[in-house]
């Protein structure tokens, strides 16, 4: 199983950006996002069930991004709005058979910068 996360990059406090991670293999129905600030411990930031139907966000996070999936592709998706300073981390997307997702998923991806300038 190889997760492909994509989608990073430099955006501006307030700006937007989509997450994008691509499974391939036999891979865990469940899916998710964490991040890892500098100095900081990683966060499950959202997790989505396999049929979408149960959706977890971070507290820090409600209201502004939103996870999705594509199981005709293979496909999770994150939307970042209102992006904000703290925001700033490496991403991961993840798979694991468990839900929620355990704090170590089976399945990581190689992680996507994420830098919110102001």
């Amino acid at each position: 199983v190889q997760l492909q996360a994509s989608g990073g990059g430099l955006v501006q406090a307030g700006g937007s950006l989509r997450l994008s991670c691509e499974v391939s293999g036999r891979a865990s129905s469940n899916r998710g996002w964490f991040r890892q600030a500098p100095g900081r411990v990683r966060e499950l930031v959202t997790a989505i069930t396999w049929n979408g139907g149960q959706t977890i966000y971070a507290d820090s996070v409600k209201g502004r991004f939103t996870i999705s999936r594509d199981n005709a592709k293979n496909m999770v998706y994150l939307q970042m709005n209102s992006l904000k300073l703290e925001d700033t981390a490496v991403y991961y997307c993840a798979a694991d058979p468990y839900w929620p997702l355990r704090t170590n998923p089976a399945y990581w991806g190689q992680g996507t910068l994420v830098t919110v300038s102001s």
